[in-house]
């Protein structure tokens, strides 16, 4: 396991990836430049979760906000999911990483969608980690979604709901991690995190780590949860 210990007690974690444009200004580099460290810093977490024992680990890596942004860096980072996916589906099948998509990848460039539909049945056999990637994906819109499969079978009910979701198939949502010093979920999860914890951290995230994963982690184990109750 690397030396990682299994963090048993934190089922699904999710990461709202936050400041690869802030890490690249400080360096007086392209936010190129930032994304790129960016996807760095995302294959080593992925690979720790594994290591750590985490049944899930969901990233938000494109919202449906993100159109706003200019075309060229949409579209570099188009072209660093693309390499991502190329460079390590080998690992994610030799791992028996499971991948998912949440939210509708399918207005993604159609080059996209096709590598993405090759790593998503390469991978659909998987019992290990889920690799749960957001992309196209805002949480209003899953949720109308949602509610509108559920009012289609019958009377809508939060459980209903629940099972029309995205995450549906996926272990209950657990911690949800922001880095940058962000404090707000920016429309993500937003129905999955009614009860999961929250760590909130200064880490810009191209410098987030592994051990930062364990340090959000450890403070999860020490929560007392209690949905309400006392």
């Amino acid at each position: 396991m690397s030396g990682w210990r299994a963090m048993a007690k934190a089922r699904h974690v999710a990461i709202i990836m936050d400041g690869n444009g802030r890490w690249a200004k400080k360096r007086h580099l392209p936010r190129a430049v930032g994304h790129q460290r960016g996807v760095e810093a995302v294959r080593t977490v992925v690979r720790a979760a594994r290591e750590m024992g985490l049944e899930a680990l969901t990233l938000y890596a494109f919202s449906t906000e993100n159109w706003r942004r200019p075309e060229d860096e949409i579209s570099a980072l188009m072209g660093l999911l693309k390499r991502y996916i190329i460079s390590d589906i080998d690992e994610f099948v030799a791992n028996n990483v499971r991948l998912k998509v949440i939210g509708d990848y399918t207005a993604l460039p159609a080059d996209v969608v096709t590598l993405i539909d090759d790593a998503l049945a390469r991978t659909a056999g998987n019992t290990g980690t889920w690799l749960v990637i957001a992309l196209n994906y805002g949480a209003q819109d899953e949720i109308a979604r949602a509610a509108t499969r559920a009012a289609a079978k019958g009377p809508i009910t939060p459980a209903t709901i629940e099972a029309e979701l995205d995450t549906a198939e996926l272990p209950p949502l657990d911690l949800l991690i922001r880095t940058s010093g962000e404090v707000r979920l920016s429309n993500f999860l937003l129905w999955q995190a009614a009860y999961a914890e929250m760590w909130f951290t200064e880490v810009l995230w191209p410098d987030f780590k592994p051990e930062h994963l364990l340090e959000a982690l450890d403070a999860f184990a020490k929560r007392e949860r209690r949905y309400g109750g006392r």
